[in-house]
């Protein structure tokens, strides 16, 4: 086969996702000088961006900017989009295969980690990951219901989307107007009756995973007092040593913050939200009607791990902390994609650096990639994704160089389009999505707000006159 990449036989590349990680790699695919190539995008929702639209928090509109990044790519000659198009059920990996040259999944962590204790499957005890979803508008949880007549609510975890669900709970009406929550979740939190959040966290304050404005917006919240333990943010002697070795300002600035949550006097406003340390649940109460009433909390001590890190361990002390609803966020989880290997407990396709490998040759599937959670796991921001995504481009590249790749049957972009045609007939390209956007954008600013998000596949395609 003659080595592709040039104007008569572009390298064609179908990538699987098109939240951050997939636009990376297609930018850094199509930045290329010395060889042509075609990037076609899938995604099995009918919208772009992945958790950049789904999972950053409505008041956190400035984060969403990276979307202008990924609409210059996908004003590239060389891009295409495949919205509301599953691969394994319209399209199959056999399929890209016939088209493609290299496929790469940047697919996420779509579900979320269990805590694995009993009561965890009590009414109210949900993922954080489903009421993020829920209040951005995700087409698949815009039905769920989430029993805001309660009035003391626990989010376990002390990561970004642990802190975002406690602040969306304690924000003031007013606040949320001005952004583009999904509406019915706007009303829902309007009407809510929770009055005390906990965030609960099973290490200390130098190990809490969220970034100095995040914590600091937490001590400004317009409807919510905040408060700490006073000595649940005091250091012991292991993590001062670890704070002093590390040097790092901005832990430093983290422990200081909250530190002087400490003490601090009521305000009298509507909502009190409490951060707790050191503490994990060990059990969730319920009541006769199978709902939660309350949080068995064991105490816990930091110790020194076999690799060197500090690690929560119980001791024997125990209390109950009585809330009504729950919302655990202890990490994403990746799914299995259908035709690829899948290691269950790390919740990733084994790869090397990229490279799709079979666990039973030990070999890279040939033509075959990944980038972003599902390569290595729920970690890092927005940007940790590009030197990720990059890093997989570069295999696919040198794979290339070595003539490692596929042979597709018909690799131009006519067949490509019309084999997703025939299976998916209601795809969304990147000028429906633009027409979305554009009516989403219109609607927000007749309301002073960023958009409002059109939640469903049928009134996105009623907006196209589609139906």
């Amino acid at each position: 086969m003659t080595r592709p990449g040039t104007d008569a036989q572009p390298l064609r590349v179908a990538i699987v996702g098109s939240g951050p990680a997939g636009f990376y790699a297609a930018e850094r695919l199509l930045k290329q000088t010395d060889i042509v190539v075609q990037v076609d995008l899938f995604d099995r929702l009918p919208t772009p961006f992945g958790l950049v639209r789904f999972g950053v928090a409505p008041d956190h509109e400035k984060i969403k900017n990276v979307t202008r990044v990924f609409e210059k790519v996908a004003g590239n000659p060389g891009f295409r989009f495949f919205g509301n198009v599953d691969i394994g059920a319209h399209v199959t990996l056999s399929d890209l295969r016939r088209h493609y040259h290299q496929i790469c999944y940047a697919t996420g962590a779509q579900t979320d980690r269990q805590m694995g204790i009993p009561g965890e499957e009590l009414k109210r005890s949900h993922p954080a990951t489903e009421f993020v979803a829920w209040y951005n508008g995700h087409p698949d949880y815009r039905d769920y219901e989430f029993d805001l007549s309660v009035e003391r609510a626990a989010v376990v975890g002390v990561g970004n989307v642990a802190v975002d669900v406690a602040r969306i709970l304690c924000r003031a009406p007013d606040e949320l107007a001005a952004t583009d929550i999904a509406d019915y979740a706007a009303e829902a939190l309007n009407d809510s009756h929770i009055k005390e959040v906990y965030i609960l966290g099973r290490r200390g304050p130098v190990q809490a995973k969220f970034t100095n404005p995040e914590i600091k917006e937490l001590g400004e919240l317009a409807g919510a007092d905040v408060s700490v333990l006073a000595d649940e943010v005091e250091l012991d002697a292991l993590s001062q040593k670890e704070l002093d070795e590390s040097a790092d300002k901005a832990t430093a600035k983290n422990v200081e913050i909250l530190q002087s949550f400490s003490g601090r006097p009521s305000t009298g406003k509507p909502k009190k939200l409490t951060l707790r340390f050191l503490v994990s649940p060990v059990e969730l109460y319920g009541d006769e009607a199978g709902g939660v009433t309350g949080v068995r909390l064991v105490k816990n001590e930091l110790y020194v791990s076999d690799d060197g890190s500090l690690r929560p361990r119980p001791t024997d002390q125990f209390e109950k902390l009585s809330v009504d609803i729950v919302f655990r966020s202890v990490g994403y989880l990746g799914v299995p994609l259908a035709g690829l290997p899948f290691h269950d407990r790390w919740g990733v396709v084994p790869n090397a650096k990229g490279r799709v490998i079979d666990p039973e040759a030990g070999e890279p599937v040939p033509g075959v990639y990944v980038a972003g959670w599902i390569k290595r796991g729920p970690s890092g921001v927005i940007g940790t994704n590009k030197p990720c995504a990059a890093e997989t481009v570069d295999c696919m590249l040198e794979d290339l160089d070595a003539g490692a790749i596929l042979s597709p049957e018909a690799p131009d972009k006519t067949s490509a389009e019309e084999s997703v045609r025939r299976s998916q007939p209601d795809f969304f390209s990147w000028d429906d999505w633009k027409r979305i956007q554009e009516l989403e954008e219109t609607r927000g600013r007749e309301q002073g707000r960023p958009r409002v998000k059109i939640t469903s596949l049928e009134a996105m395609l009623a907006a196209l006159n589609r139906r």
